[in-house]
């Protein structure tokens, strides 16, 4: 099956280049472009795209409200967001609104089509060094937002506290399944209660919550 996707950039080049790479794999299609972040929310919702490529800096709505706008309306699109730097302080926002991972605008293009593909098969597109490393570097400065409510983390059993604070750590679930002395289709479970409980869409947004409610501490770095 074709995974479809809307590429969301202001610039006509990077949208291009984009285009060329992801049309020439069989088992991929751009099914829309947008040069703002308003065409890219009224695409979504006539499109329907599996995946959409989205800029954070652009005119009229930036990536970051158009990610908050496109999960609030239910859509099943995942949002990988675009950005030239990896610390960027955008990222932590888009992530935070809904987005399933982030990609250099440099990425090679067979690290961008696999991209997609891992995020259309709705696993979070975050390497757990690169998770670990931004949010230790923004949450410390970063106003904490409720992304479930205190009330929804004492619906929690205490072993999916200990899993949702592991994934905050970056944790794959083969890792917290040793840790924790699990089998990981019982960590998978675990997760997926974590995710059902607390309304989160993936494991980008737990680990996001474990460090906005204080389960993970920031390191100094």
């Amino acid at each position: 099956m074709t995974i479809r996707v809307v590429v969301a950039d202001d610039q006509t080049l990077v949208r291009g280049g984009f285009r060329m790479i992801i049309d020439a794999r069989d088992d991929l299609e751009v099914v829309g472009e947008a040069d703002d972040g308003q065409q890219a929310v009224r695409l979504v919702g006539e499109l329907k795209p599996d995946v959409v490529l989205m800029d954070v800096r652009m005119p009229v709505l930036d990536g970051i409200e158009a990610t908050r706008q496109i999960v609030a309306s239910g859509s099943a699109s995942r949002v990988l967001v675009l950005t030239t730097f990896d610390l960027d302080e955008h990222v932590l926002a888009a992530l935070r609104a809904g987005a399933s991972g982030f990609l250099l605008k440099d990425i090679r293009p067979a690290e961008l089509a696999e991209a997609i593909r891992v995020t259309a098969r709705g696993d979070a597109l975050l390497a757990p060094s690169v998770t670990r490393r931004m949010l230790d570097r923004f949450v410390r400065t970063a106003q904490p937002v409720a992304a479930p409510a205190p009330a929804a983390l004492a619906e929690l059993s205490e072993r999916e506290l200990e899993v949702l604070t592991l994934i905050g750590q970056a944790l794959s679930n083969a890792e917290i399944a040793r840790q924790l002395v699990l089998s990981e289709a019982t960590v998978k479970s675990h997760v997926s209660a974590v995710l059902r409980k607390l309304q989160l869409r993936d494991r980008v947004q737990a680990a996001v919550a474990a460090y906005d409610h204080g389960l993970v501490r920031p390191r100094h770095v």
